[in-house]
């Protein structure tokens, strides 16, 4: 199921699993999210790496990061590894 056209913010949403954050917060992380998936090519939300993606967003949200492009740099660096 493709779900990214490239011109909404992807919902991270699905992928927190009940775990709670401010709503600012969860902006941010789907605007890293977005990012990562345009940067990565990923367009589906079943892939496993749009997953892994999503989950490295909300490790480093937990960590205290809030800065979009600061969540979507380190996902980025941390794959890239």
């Amino acid at each position: 199921m493709v779900w990214f056209d490239g011109e909404h913010t992807v919902p991270i949403r699905n992928f927190l699993d009940g775990e709670a954050f401010e709503p600012e917060t969860i902006h941010s992380m789907g605007e890293a999210l977005t990012g990562a998936c345009r940067a990565l090519g990923l367009a589906d939300r079943d892939d496993p790496a749009t997953r892994l993606v999503a989950t490295k967003i909300i490790e480093l949200a937990r960590a205290g990061e809030r800065d979009p492009e600061r969540l979507e740099g380190g996902v980025l660096r941390a794959l890239r590894q």
